[in-house]
């Protein structure tokens, strides 16, 4: 090789690693990691509790993980029960098997089992949005037991699920703390002071919730 090719084919290898590094500090994103199947909302729908029922929520969840870059079908973690209209859901049969990877691609827990016993499983290093940031507001809906499951009918007169999650003003929701602060559940921390968006805010909350994929 010449050393008019040498100097050329350097000049060409700094320019294309200057428009990397550009590229790079820009801030341009890559996406979540392609393994998560996993991450909180980065945002509610800023109706309260009311999402829509378990379809909008659904929705959402959707919608986020696609603008995010990822194809997997992704559910909320959400329980239901009979008094408002549907068969038992619990939110822990909504998800995969596992396992389940956050958006920067950390394994947050093996299997099912794993991610409801193991204590470090969800906590505010893991519990990442879609866009990879950490969770500000810790007050996450879930309407569920701390096991994951959906509280059984009449079994106290408080109703759990904001009404199937269709009520921005009667009822309440119960909520779990992404961050785990004082050892808290991840899941049902302790329900909402009522079902409004200014009702989610008092307590801590911002309408957000869990997604996972179901594939």
């Amino acid at each position: 090789m010449s050393r008019r090719s040498i100097i050329l084919v350097a000049a060409m290898t700094c320019s294309i690693g200057w428009g990397t590094w550009r590229s790079n500090v820009s801030g341009q994103s890559t996406g979540p990691a392609p393994t998560m199947n996993f991450f909180v909302t980065s945002k509610g729908l800023g109706d309260g509790g009311n999402l829509g029922g378990l379809a909008g929520a659904d929705y959402h969840c959707q919608q986020l993980a696609a603008a995010a870059g990822s194809a997997k079908t992704f559910y909320a973690y959400l329980s239901n029960r009979p008094s408002n209209g549907t068969t038992t859901l619990h939110a822990k049969d909504r998800i995969g098997k596992g396992p389940f990877y956050n958006s920067k691609g950390v394994m947050v827990a093996k299997d099912v089992a794993d991610l409801h016993t193991r204590p470090d499983a969800i906590n505010k290093a893991t519990a990442l949005t879609e866009k990879g940031d950490t969770v500000s507001l810790h007050d996450i809906i879930t309407g569920s037991q701390p096991d994951g499951t959906a509280y059984p009918d009449r079994v106290d007169v408080v109703d759990h699920t904001c009404i199937g999650y269709t009520s921005n003003s009667r009822g309440t929701v119960q909520l779990g703390h992404s961050d785990r602060s004082g050892g808290s559940s991840w899941i049902s921390a302790h329900p909402s002071k009522g079902c409004s968006q200014a009702n989610l805010a008092a307590t801590g909350g911002a309408g957000q919730f869990y997604c996972f994929a179901i594939d």
